[in-house]
């Protein structure tokens, strides 16, 4: 079974029965990683894994620390020996390090997960910031004030959503700027 295909059967396995919504936002979110792949090339499938696989920590069947890309990234890499950069991504999706600090975990993920190359970080930060909860097409401005709206401005979750806002927005913007640059390469 080939790493693809093997995420996409893990996080069903955790999130299709618990968590439907999750799982919807995480397969809207590899199908956007999978739209990515003319900026992406080699790296696609690695990153369409990372979007399948990202918010598996949620999973009550493996929620330990109560910060999901930290629980998902362990299980990853202790049970199921999952590709590394694959681990790294999920340990440090969108702006992970942030939300780290507010739970005072910032130490504990930058010593256990390195970050990954900067672009890669980038379009994973992309997919799920422009993917709603239930899957669907999203902007990032939309989905930074759904998840304040949801968790509330005061909370750990939208107190670190409102700090990375700028780097979220960057990065969006980063990627599209490069798929915008891959079109117009394209032979008419």
């Amino acid at each position: 079974m080939g790493l693809t295909e093997r995420s996409y059967t893990l996080s069903e396995s955790l999130l299709a029965d618990p968590l439907p919504r999750r799982w919807a936002h995480s397969k809207g979110v590899a199908r956007r990683a999978a739209s990515l792949l003319p900026i992406l090339g080699r790296d696609a499938e690695l990153m369409e894994a990372a979007a399948i696989l990202h918010d598996i920590g949620y999973s009550p069947s493996i929620a330990a620390s109560g910060f999901h890309p930290l629980d998902g990234a362990r299980f990853l890499r202790d049970q199921e020996g999952i590709d590394e950069r694959v681990v790294r991504l999920v340990a440090h999706h969108s702006c992970a390090l942030l939300e780290a600090e507010e739970r005072g975990l910032r130490a504990e993920l930058e010593d256990e997960f390195e970050l990954e190359r900067p672009d890669l970080v980038d379009a994973l930060i992309f997919c799920d910031m422009t993917t709603t909860p239930d899957g669907h097409l999203t902007t990032p401005t939309e989905r930074l004030g759904e998840i304040v709206r949801r968790y509330g401005p005061d909370t750990i979750v939208g107190r670190f959503i409102q700090r990375a806002a700028p780097e979220i927005h960057a990065a969006a913007a980063r990627v599209e700027a490069r798929m915008d640059e891959a079109e117009e390469c394209q032979p008419m």
